[in-house]
């Protein structure tokens, strides 16, 4: 497994998860995959540090806890107005270790007096030991959790002892915006992108990136925001005084 020098490690825990499979929604009812998805742990990093100038790639994350479901009954907010009576599949007692690293999004040119490496790598790593910058949620809102530094691989996990591997099957990894796209075709379009997991000895997964998922759906079409003075705090200060914020 590569690491990047750019590289950020943390672990996110938490009383509940649900990483909501979207073939249990037509019904309203709400079931979570039993790993994390590549799109929620994106979501736990940006949280913890972004920026418009680069983007987070998640490369790895360990499982440290026994994959353990519970159901409850929940009342949504219907459609048509009103409350639904529906159950929902919660994870619970969860925590995992999270690899990722971040790379420059060249979707936004505007934006390329703020590359500046080590500044945001530092900031990445501090936000880390202090819990991030936002609040961090396990899949959905109502799934608050924790972040703090590790060292990924560190510590015992459930699953060290595990025979051979697990195959999750087909599975949602995430969505690739307008904004982040990397490949030609995918160029001003939101793309959904499919994967089959497999966890290994020790509860580790490694993912692969969003641009060599080989099955995709695309949604829309949809344009890049793009980035001024006017809507980006850090922009007059490295265009005008050489730094970023």
């Amino acid at each position: 497994m590569d690491k990047y020098r750019n590289t950020v490690e943390f672990e996110v825990y938490g009383k509940e998860a649900l990483f909501a499979d979207p073939v249990t929604r037509v019904g309203g009812e709400k079931s979570s995959y039993h790993i994390p998805t590549y799109e929620a742990l994106k979501g736990i990093m940006e949280s913890v540090y972004w920026k418009p100038t680069f983007m987070w790639i998640i490369d790895a994350v360990r499982v440290m806890k026994p994959i353990q479901t519970e159901t409850k009954s929940v009342r949504p907010l219907s459609y048509n107005g009103g409350n639904e009576l529906a159950y929902y599949t919660y994870l619970k007692e969860v925590s995992y270790q999270v690899r990722a690293h971040f790379e420059w999004n060249y979707n936004h040119p505007e934006l390329e007096g703020d590359r500046n490496e080590n500044k945001h790598h530092n900031i990445a790593m501090r936000m880390a030991k202090r819990g991030g910058r936002r609040d961090v949620f396990l899949g959905t809102r109502e799934c608050q959790a924790f972040v703090k530094a590790c060292t990924f691989g560190e510590g015992p996990s459930y699953y060290d002892d595990m025979p051979g591997e697990v195959s999750y099957g087909f599975m949602y990894h995430g969505i690739t915006y307008a904004d982040e796209a990397v490949l030609p075709e995918e160029k001003g379009k939101m793309t959904v992108n499919f994967w089959r997991p497999v966890m290994k000895k020790g509860g580790f997964i490694e993912f692969i990136r969003p641009e060599d998922c080989t099955e995709k759906r695309f949604i829309r079409e949809m344009s890049v925001k793009k980035f001024g003075k006017d809507n980006f705090s850090g922009l007059k200060e490295f265009t005008e005084e050489g730094v970023g914020v």
